[in-house]
């Protein structure tokens, strides 16, 4: 029995270790591929408006702009423990904006460039990383630019990092959501009400101590309320505690191995698919 569960780990181990490296590995060996796709992306998107490439970055800015507008100057919410409600508010929505266009477009990632795969053959495990190396850049920059306004310039670095350490987190999440999109077309649906519901469901617009009591027990089982926690704790200098780290980082290596699995065994019926 020993030896059975000996086996297993060893097994989970290797496959762990080839879900966080493997990705890397083909982004490095197709990196010319990566970009001409990822410029397309760009240009199917933003070709025939005005300000171009530009909307890439005043999309997130115009949706924060306006929960600002709701929360703070109608409503006008303020916070008991003394805490900034708008700096606050602005370094919890941002990462969830890129969390949320992250986890949508993997949704339907591999649909999205089955067009183009059709004509020209390329290795589709890039294909699920597109969005994630795409937004990663773009929210970076605005993190940035948030971060340097509301704590200073010294919080740009800690808001940068912050986004690429989200994206790694977010890569097993990538790969399962891209095959579950391509072969369960339903949950595309379903898919929106799930973000909208964990948007209110993750201190966002509320700090953690506001959860009322009796549903505490909702921030424990919600990764992106420790993610959360852990930004506002690197940036802003607030209260965390381990378990804000030991929970995302066992669900992260809890889905590395089976998420890479499950791809590259869905691989050939992916290409069947497309």
């Amino acid at each position: 029995m020993s030896m059975v569960i000996l086996n297993f780990l060893k097994r989970y181990i290797f496959t762990t270790k080839k879900g966080l490296l493997s990705p890397f590995q083909a982004v490095y060996q197709h990196k010319h591929l990566v970009f001409l796709l990822l410029k397309r992306d760009v240009i199917t998107r933003t070709s025939g408006t005005w300000l171009g490439d530009a909307w890439l970055l005043l999309q997130p800015a115009l949706q924060i702009v306006g929960f600002w507008f709701l929360l703070d100057v109608v409503l006008k919410v303020k916070f008991p423990s003394g805490v900034a409600f708008v700096t606050y508010f602005l370094l919890s929505m941002l990462p969830w904006l890129f969390i949320a266009e992250v986890l949508n477009r993997s949704l339907n990632v591999l649909s999205e460039f089955g067009g183009l795969y059709r004509r020209a053959v390329f290795p589709i495990i890039i294909l699920p990383l597109l969005p994630l190396i795409l937004s990663s850049v773009l929210y970076a920059i605005v993190m940035a630019i948030i971060a340097g306004l509301m704590q200073g310039w010294s919080a740009i670095p800690t808001g940068i990092f912050s986004i690429f350490i989200l994206a790694i987190w977010l890569m097993p999440m990538c790969y399962l959501l891209a095959i579950i999109g391509l072969f369960l077309k339903d949950i595309s649906q379903f898919f929106p009400f799930l973000i909208t519901i964990t948007m209110y469901l993750t201190p966002i617009m509320y700090m953690p101590d506001l959860m009322p009591e009796p549903l505490q027990w909702i921030l424990v089982i919600n990764p992106v309320a420790d993610v959360m926690r852990l930004i506002h704790a690197s940036i802003q200098g607030l209260s965390w505690d381990y378990f804000n780290i030991i929970r995302p980082v066992c669900l992260w290596l809890l889905l590395l191995g089976p998420a890479w699995v499950l791809f590259h065994r869905a691989e050939p019926h992916v290409r069947e698919m497309l």
